[in-house]
């Protein structure tokens, strides 16, 4: 049985919309993180509000990135929220050698030198891998 049928429909019956509206990252102090990851995308944060005290929203082409504390998730332990330990989202450049010594001036950790010519990943101040690919 196929899934449209297991679920009683076609695929085009579901309510979903086939779209990544904000893609959440793990932080454990949001003022730290709201401040790297202005300067790694090229925000004023002073343009970038704290939501609830634990949230702030970078609106992207695409989706948005929403920095959160993740206090229902963890976030109130000692440790903070567990960070993502694959590469979270991919961000396009069209200079991957400048985006590689940006990041390194932004004392960002290394996970990965130029890959193939195409890519390279490091980690945000939390432990979230980032990656970088080349357009």
């Amino acid at each position: 049985m196929n899934q449209s049928a297991a679920l009683g429909g076609n695929a085009s019956s579901s309510p979903i919309r086939r779209k990544v509206a904000s893609i959440f990252i793990p932080v454990k102090n949001i003022e730290r993180s709201r401040a790297w990851y202005c300067r790694l995308l090229g925000f004023d944060e002073s343009e970038r509000d704290i939501l609830f005290g634990h949230i702030c929203v970078l609106p992207l082409e695409g989706a948005d990135v929403v920095l959160d504390t993740m206090p229902k998730w963890g976030g109130g332990e000692p440790d903070g929220a567990t960070p993502i330990d694959t590469p979270v989202l991919m961000l396009p450049t069209s200079d991957l050698e400048a985006s590689l010594a940006f990041i390194d001036a932004l004392g960002a950790e290394r996970v990965t030198d130029i890959e193939d010519g195409h890519w390279f990943v490091f980690k945000d101040p939390d432990g979230n891998k980032l990656m970088i690919c080349r357009e």
